[in-house]
């Protein structure tokens, strides 16, 4: 295993594993199918050879080989698609994005996605689903992508929640009550306590850690 990724889950059908790049400390997470060797990379952020090398470390987390079907982006700022360009070069892997930030996805990295994505679209790939949850606030198309592996539920909420709170809506109130609604109703609404959560830096926490604070989320206004 390389020093730049680590595999952080092994559940029963699919892998994941993350590598942090950048000064900002971004998270590319990549997930394999292990009956398939389909995978999905969610969010080609920076630093196109520690990816690489992330892909390099998950050739053994399936039988059969792997092979990068989907990039997904959760939202349009610059730090999480820096490689992006770079990594559809490598891989011929199509893209997926949410509608509302396409036009921002490609002003930033020059990519068009393939797959637009709406609340409740399901990306998915032979022996892998993510279903994507439309999180307005931190960005117009903000997208979390939601695994489900026997009984395990796992969310990659891009910038819109963190351990502590939802994402930087810069002092907008309109922003933060948009983003706040949003995620209490259709991450904290729609999944159990026991939900990982793996955000877009950081580190990780579930849905029960936070659930008792969104009063005072909403209360402080951030």
């Amino acid at each position: 295993m390389s020093e730049n990724s680590t595999l952080i889950h092994d559940l029963p059908a699919v892998t994941i594993r993350r590598a942090v790049v950048s000064a900002m400390a971004n998270n590319v997470y990549l997930l394999t199918a292990k009956a398939t060797g389909a995978q999905i990379l969610i969010d080609a952020a920076d630093d196109a050879p520690a990816i690489a090398a992330l892909l390099a470390d998950a050739a053994t987390d399936a039988a059969v080989p792997t092979s990068v079907q989907f990039i997904a982006t959760t939202h349009q700022h610059w730090d999480h698609v820096r490689a992006l360009a770079e990594i559809v070069a490598r891989t011929g892997a199509p893209t997926a994005a949410g509608a509302d930030d396409d036009a921002g996805i490609r002003a930033q990295s020059g990519v068009s996605a393939d797959r637009l994505l709406g609340d409740g679209d399901v990306l998915g790939v032979d022996g892998l689903d993510l279903t994507a949850v439309h999180l307005r606030g931190h960005t117009p198309g903000s997208i979390a992508y939601v695994l489900s592996d026997a009984g395990t539920t796992v969310i990659f909420s891009g910038d819109s929640l963190f351990p502590g709170g939802v994402g930087n809506t810069e002092q907008d109130p309109v922003r933060f009550i948009s983003l706040l609604n949003d995620v209490q109703e259709r991450l904290f609404g729609r999944f159990g306590d026991d939900a990982l959560v793996l955000p877009g830096h950081g580190d990780a926490t579930t849905l029960g850690t936070e659930r008792p604070a969104l009063p005072d989320w909403r209360e402080r206004g951030w």
